[in-house]
């Protein structure tokens, strides 16, 4: 009987390991590669971000990603506030205007489309999520709102990813549909790769190529989902500060105790 217990028991232990084996081997497997530390403006603990990068981040943004991804979360008027791409009042509803979004009823009941205004979010590419797959071959783009803060490894993983299409190794089989990218888990993404050089024409002398393009879109979302960094970081610079000058005065004021008891006690042994 005890025979019994004892197989029955090694049985059941071996039963519970493999689907254990197998779920922490499909974990290792889908675990997301490392990616490279980037050298960023904003990097704590008194980074800022660079407006001249945030607006080429949203040009390419505005050139390529958003004809798949939206921004939900963010108005027209976010372009302008310290701290962001900082355009002018004028550039804001100039951008606006060129984007046409729905609006109404009208006095006869019907919708229509009219230019957007700064207070207007930004317009999504799709109507709703169904047309979103149906035209990305069953796959739902994700918004772009808080991207790089969703994503372990922030901007780090997005620059990574953006650079990382190449051809895949030799005895990889790449799914129909799929394409190979380095960084993002599996190696097999059903986005295409966005980027090329030359896509977006940069007015400002900065050369056109991937790298470039994946580094300011990298920080162009990054300030989108963390749009008072440096305000944080200001407010841990100044916490930091009081707390130095409370540790010194605190110092200081030990010693000036510690002072007067020696000297009491130094008097009456005297």
């Amino acid at each position: 009987m005890k025979t019994t217990s004892l197989a029955l028991t090694g049985a059941l232990a071996v039963c519970l390991a493999l689907p254990l084996a197998a779920f922490a081997e499909e974990a290792n497997n889908n675990h997301a590669p490392e990616v490279a530390g980037q050298d960023w403006s904003f990097t704590p603990p008194f980074g800022s971000y660079d407006n001249a990068q945030l607006q080429r981040g949203f040009q390419v943004y505005k050139e390529v990603c958003a004809n798949c991804h939206s921004m939900r979360l963010l108005s027209y008027r976010n372009l302008g506030q310290p701290g962001g791409p900082e355009f002018s009042p004028k550039a804001v509803g100039i951008l606006a205007s060129q984007v046409q979004v729905p609006d109404g009823p009208n006095e006869k009941g019907e919708m229509f489309q009219r230019p957007a205004r700064p207070s207007d979010r930004f317009r999504s590419p799709f109507a709703n999520d169904q047309l979103a797959r149906v035209a990305n071959n069953g796959a739902l783009p994700p918004d772009l709102s808080v991207i790089a803060k969703a994503r372990p490894g922030g901007p780090d993983y997005l620059y990574a990813l953006l650079t990382g299409y190449h051809a895949a190794p030799s005895g990889f089989e790449v799914a129909q549909g799929m394409h190979y990218n380095q960084a993002f888990p599996g190696h097999q993404i059903a986005m295409p790769p966005p980027l090329s050089d030359g896509v977006v024409a940069y007015t400002d002398g900065t050369k056109p190529t991937v790298d470039n393009y994946a580094r300011d879109v990298s920080a162009y979302l990054m300030w989108a989902a963390e749009p008072k960094l440096e305000e944080r970081h200001m407010l841990g610079a100044r916490v930091m500060i009081f707390l130095l000058v409370f540790v010194v005065i605190m110092y200081l004021a030990k010693r000036a105790v510690w002072a007067r008891l020696k000297h009491r006690d130094a008097t009456h042994a005297a």
